[in-house]
């Protein structure tokens, strides 16, 4: 009895595949929208939360406008740069 190898599966055309991936549970993006942005989780130290909430009382927002700023910042002018 001869050994054969088994035969090559024909992956699934790409739109056949993107169409199944489209359809996972997990393909789209979980979360609320608000207008037009996305709520997130985010986990933070107690120590740095601390800091957080002391700046934002300090300049009269909050601390979601406070943690955007420097989200913002961060992105656009790079995060070492002041």
């Amino acid at each position: 009895m001869a050994i054969t190898k088994p035969k090559a599966k024909n992956p699934l055309p790409d739109k056949a595949a993107d169409d199944f991936m489209a359809k996972a549970p997990d393909a789209e993006r979980r979360g609320v929208r608000k207008g037009s942005k996305q709520q997130i989780s985010l986990t933070i130290s107690p120590e740095l939360l601390k800091r957080v909430d002391e700046l934002a009382k300090e300049l009269g927002q909050s601390r979601a406008a406070i943690i955007n700023l420097a989200i913002y910042r961060a992105v656009e002018h790079g995060l070492l740069k002041e």
